[in-house]
């Protein structure tokens, strides 16, 4: 009857936890000595069998209960614990799902406040500055997610019963979140911040990988137009510049007549120009024409476009110095002449009257530096950057001479595909137009021997 006691202790402990079972081992251990310990039907208090039977029933109890209530909490957490991974899960799948036809950061706060049930969400992105918020009495939680991102630590707040956690992106704090009117666990809410951080700078790749695509097309597609425009300029404009040339060589024209015929030919020869320069810009878009690289030194370059100027009017105006000791560098020809060439056109052009053009050429590291420097019109800090995009004309120049505003982006195109800088300073009343290219490799220059050239 004992052990059949001990039974009923241990299923109360089991079911009803140590204070029943407690209850259940005293009622045991007195029904055990009034019924079963001789003399039955009365109580024996000096009998020590009974307080033993007394102890071992409360022992088992407390044993029992304690063994039952670890399992409960075990079973218990395991529980809560799958039922937060499936509710990441299903964070995760919906942010992965996401169509985008709402801003990221409203849709990572609506996802997790529905899902995990709680009062409020508030995420900040210190990236854009921008903060999203779902649910009710956001402000307080708004401010303590920034002081979140400022402090870079993890804070949980019993009277809000919210977390408010730092959003990392790689080891630099990004952002922070706040999880308010649900007691999360601090692993859940660590995860969630970082759930949300990742998916921001998701957002933000492929973002910025749909607007390089777009740009991409765009290019390709401006490309093609500009090729497609130029090929069908260049048949009408040089007919004519054809019959106005022919008409002039026939003579017996008016002064009137020859002065439109002169202002034809000078019109469509500028025609012509742009056209050439809108089909060089294309072939330098679509990278039809691969550079014909070769060991060229940067001085015979600048000779060769000085040769082709005309010598009344830079023969007196053009200064050139350039360096001794100068290195070569591994570029195309052409390509480079047609760069130089432009610089030097536009310092003629926009330059005042009579000043003189300096052209030099310095190794500087491992970059050769060409510059072109004139008098003239200073041109302001906005615009010097944007004068090498293409069609951009800065200010000074719409009343000065006329140009395409093609130009100076060919320049930068032609410099860039020999992996190289080019920029402009510009105060005072003086701009100067910079080339580097880097040097050509040591093996490229042992192979080939160059003749030396001299400083001027």
């Amino acid at each position: 009857m004992g052990f059949l006691y001990l039974i009923v202790v241990i299923g109360a402990a089991m079911r009803s936890g140590f204070w029943f079972a407690t209850v259940a081992s005293v009622f045991s251990a007195g029904c055990l000595n009034y019924f079963f310990a001789p003399p039955a039907f009365s109580f024996s208090v000096n009998d020590p069998g009974n307080w033993v039977a007394l102890g071992a029933f409360e022992l088992t109890a407390l044993v029992i209960s304690r063994l039952s209530n670890t399992a409960n909490e075990r079973a218990a957490e395991a529980i809560r614990e799958r039922r937060d991974a499936e509710r990441l899960y299903q964070v995760s799948l919906r942010i992965f799902l996401f169509n985008g036809s709402q801003g990221p950061g409203d849709m990572l706060v609506s996802v997790i406040r529905e899902v995990f049930d709680l009062k409020a969400v508030v995420l900040f992105d210190a990236m854009s500055g921008c903060t999203y918020s779902a649910g009710e009495d956001t402000a307080a939680a708004e401010e303590r997610a920034r002081d979140a991102f400022i402090r870079d630590s993890n804070e949980f707040d019993s009277a809000l019963e919210g977390w408010f956690c730092v959003l990392r992106v790689g080891l630099r704090p990004a952002g922070g979140l706040a999880l308010c009117g649900c007691a999360l666990r601090p692993l859940i809410a660590a995860a969630l911040a970082s759930l949300s951080g990742i998916s921001l700078e998701r957002f933000r790749s492929l973002d910025r990988e749909y607007r390089a695509e777009a740009a991409r097309q765009t290019e390709q597609l401006r490309a093609a137009v500009l090729d497609s425009l130029a090929h069908q300029i260049k048949t009408p404009v040089a007919t004519i510049w054809a019959a106005s040339s022919g008409l002039m060589a026939l003579g017996g024209l008016s002064e009137t007549q020859e002065l439109l015929m002169n202002l034809l030919d000078e019109q469509s020869r500028k025609l012509s120009d742009i056209a050439s320069q809108l089909l060089k810009t294309a072939k330098l878009d679509t990278s039809s024409s691969a550079l014909k690289r070769e060991l060229l030194r940067l001085s015979d370059v600048v000779d060769e476009a000085v040769q082709t100027l005309d010598v009344e009017q830079s023969g007196t105006r053009l200064r050139i110095f350039c360096s001794a000791g100068e290195k070569p560098v591994l570029g195309d020809r052409k390509l480079i002449f047609d760069a130089l060439g432009q610089i030097v056109d536009n310092a003629f052009k926009y330059s005042a009257p009579g000043t003189p053009i300096h052209i030099r050429l310095e190794p500087g590291g491992a970059e050769a530096t060409l510059s072109v420097r004139n008098e003239g019109p200073t041109i302001q800090p906005a615009d010097r950057e944007r004068i090498f995009e293409r069609f951009y004309r800065a200010n000074p120049t719409h009343e000065g001479p006329s140009g395409s505003g093609l130009g100076l982006s060919i320049v930068k195109r032609i410099v860039e595909a020999h992996e190289g800088r080019v920029w402009v300073e510009s105060q005072s009343g003086m701009t100067s137009f910079f080339l580097a290219l880097p040097l050509a490799p040591a093996e490229a220059v042992a192979a080939v021997s160059l003749p030396d050239s001299e400083s001027e």
